[in-house]
């Protein structure tokens, strides 16, 4: 979980999965979003994946990501389990 919640720390990738709630994107119109290098979008691409967060497909010569709505509902329910854990202690 830690690995997602890295991912979801900066902006940049926030923005993408929130841009991606629309459907699939390709790479290069979601770079074209954000005043960034290439290398530097690739790089939010890479750790989006590496936390299970978006998935690319090779259509052509393009990759088009699409969020894993799966993992987001995952991590989700397991942050929500851990805040009830703590509900209610120290209150009197």
């Amino acid at each position: 979980m830690d690995t997602v919640f890295d991912a979801l720390a900066h902006p940049t990738r926030r923005r993408i999965l929130e841009l991606l709630k629309r459907g699939g994107m390709t790479a290069g119109d979601l770079a074209a979003a954000f005043d960034v290098s290439k290398p530097t979008m690739s790089g939010h691409f890479a750790r989006l994946r590496d936390a299970g967060l978006i998935q690319g497909e090779t259509r052509g010569t393009s990759t088009v990501y699409t969020l894993n709505l799966s993992v987001l509902e995952e991590v989700m329910m397991g942050f929500m389990g851990r805040l009830k854990v703590g509900e209610g202690e120290g209150r009197e």
